[in-house]
């Protein structure tokens, strides 16, 4: 059609309905005569009584047209009134308000709920959390707060509000790390999530009695966020990273974790290599070996004698299935190492290259193949780098405990590459870096949000001489051997060493030749030698004193 008849046609209609509302107004004006004279109105009132009839007749017509066209419809509803209403067919009698369908309908929904996990893209607009599959505690002190026990909609699991917690957070006016939330095993759409109402550890706990520590069903590692003990079930067949920047309480939480090992672990042998010096000082009484040293020789050394004594328990192992016999019980052992990457480290020379590899090997073997011969590993580390603990020692760690490091990469060094893929994973560089020994502890598949415990001195000096008690009281309670005979004739002379050439001939010894001497006394005696600070071969009244508590 070409614009000039487009204009003709636009001029046309002007013109009719022009035309029309000058007729229109004429009927009407008309009709307002007619019933101004029936009745014998002002004109003002006529208007105003016309105007209110033709209102009420629309009222009248638009109400029947909506009841025909719900009949006609054939009860057809939205979907989101459908739901609404088989929710409240399922809903408990209670929520019916005075009769009221629409009031009943509105008290399926958990409105607090339903809002903050739409809002946070957990549940889509439609879908709504049932009031009835909802449970909402306090959390007293301490640590206080509130849990949410509920059920996702069907078609929703767990893992919807795992994906978007710190949004969920978010909907609840804090943070991520005010939030943890918990899957059930028995259901895929039960959440328990817990929202505080400060940050998590903003008040220390106060440390666990003894009574606490020997009640909790394995070794308690630190208070979580509500002030309950965590830890993990047990250390058989498992060992520990422990990684986090320089003062953030590394030191601390592991005197925690020995301390609550003395007292709930039972009878064990204590390995120590301390190598800030001074760290881990209070429990030498009680080791079997404890070195202060910086040195990669003296790592690889301890690494031997545990991977020796390992092979030793395998061999009985062996044994015992050989001859259809039960499986021996073997005495736990712990060797915990304290700025661990310091012995993983070179000098950039081939022979520093040569032996980082060989001990990275050794120390690998330790905490792979040892765990089930009962010698279990703990490590710690203040620089969790790529390169810190290589890889294939990294990479054999059963549990992982993350204090504050600054990148989610140097998380992943701690924690396992594959770490924010688990279960609601914590993001340990979102933690306060004044909290000293807050971490993030990764067992089991689970994250906790835990902050170790710190003892008193005097505390942890009193355990430590109650273990060194039985220690000794085992040793004088022994039966007589050759092993025994040499511990009581060093305390007798009141000293720590004694020369092979000394202690073999008060043995019945006397070889003259000094191997051929040295080594009957190591097999007399069941112990290695090893050397005073001035290289002199002997004996040192601790490896004899372990030996004695010690199967192999």
């Amino acid at each position: 059609m070409s614009k000039k008849k487009q204009q003709v046609n636009t001029g046309e209609d002007l013109y009719g309905q022009t035309a029309g509302g000058i007729g229109a107004l004429a009927v009407v004006g008309a009709i307002l005569g007619a019933i101004k004279d029936k009745l014998g109105l002002s004109w003002p009132v006529t208007v105003l009584l016309t105007v209110g009839v033709l209102v009420l007749i629309g009222y009248t017509v638009w109400k029947v047209r909506s009841f025909v066209k719900a009949r006609w419809a054939g009860g057809k509803q939205p979907a989101a009134a459908v739901q609404a209403a088989a929710l409240q067919q399922d809903a408990p009698a209670t929520a019916v308000i005075g009769g009221d369908q629409a009031a009943a309908q509105a008290a399926a929904v958990h409105p607090e709920l339903t809002r903050a996990l739409a809002k946070a893209g957990v549940i889509a607009k439609d879908e709504i959390v049932r009031a009835d599959q909802v449970t909402i505690e306090p959390v007293k002190e301490p640590g206080k707060g509130t849990v949410y026990n509920f059920l996702t909609p069907e078609g929703r699991t767990y893992k919807d509000v795992e994906k978007r917690l710190g949004n969920v957070a978010g909907m609840f006016g804090v943070t991520r790390m005010h939030t943890t939330m918990e899957r059930s095993r028995d259901n895929e759409r039960r959440v328990r999530l817990l929202v505080l109402d400060e940050p998590p550890h903003t008040r220390p706990f106060a440390p666990p009695t003894r009574q606490e520590i020997e009640a909790f069903k394995g070794v308690p590692f630190g208070h979580d966020v509500v002030g309950q003990l965590a830890g993990a079930k047990t250390f058989d067949k498992a060992s520990l990273l422990v990684g986090g920047m320089t003062q953030t309480g590394k030191t601390t939480l592991i005197n925690g974790l020995i301390t609550c090992l003395l007292i709930a672990y039972g009878e064990f042998d204590l390995y120590l290599l301390d190598g800030k010096f001074c760290g881990l000082t209070q429990f030498e009484k009680v080791a079997v070996r404890y070195e202060a040293s910086d040195n990669p020789e003296v790592f690889e050394d301890m690494a031997d004698e545990l991977n020796s004594r390992g092979e030793r328990r395998y061999t009985k192992l062996q044994e015992a299935k050989r001859n259809r016999q039960p499986a021996p019980k073997f005495r736990p052992v712990f060797f915990i190492v304290d700025e661990a990457a310091d012995f993983f480290a070179h000098d950039g020379t081939n022979a520093g290259k040569e032996e980082a590899a060989r001990i990275a090997e050794k120390a690998r073997s330790l905490v792979a193949k040892c765990l089930e011969s009962g010698i279990s590993v703990v490590m710690l580390t203040q620089r969790p780098a790529q390169n810190a603990i290589p890889v294939m020692v990294r990479d054999q760690f059963m549990y992982r405990l993350c204090l504050y490091v600054a990148s989610e990469g140097t998380a992943k060094v701690a924690l396992g590459d594959t770490y924010f893929d688990t279960i609601a994973p914590i993001n340990p560089a979102l933690l306060d870096p004044d909290l000293k020994g807050q971490g993030v502890l990764f067992a089991h598949g689970a994250s906790t949000l835990i902050r170790g415990f710190n003892f008193k001195d005097e505390f942890m000096w009193e355990v430590v001489d109650e273990v060194h008690a039985r220690q000794q009281m085992a040793i004088d309670q022994a039966p007589v051997s050759p092993l025994k005979q040499a511990i009581d004739l060093m305390r007798s002379a009141g000293v720590d060493f004694m020369a092979t050439a000394d202690l073999a001939p008060a043995l019945g010894i006397t070889e003259t030749d000094p191997a051929a001497r040295g080594k009957k006394l190591t097999k007399l005696l069941g112990v290695a030698s090893d050397k005073s600070t001035k290289g002199v071969r002997g004996y040192r009244l601790a490896d004899l004193t372990a030996a004695t508590a010690s199967d192999s």
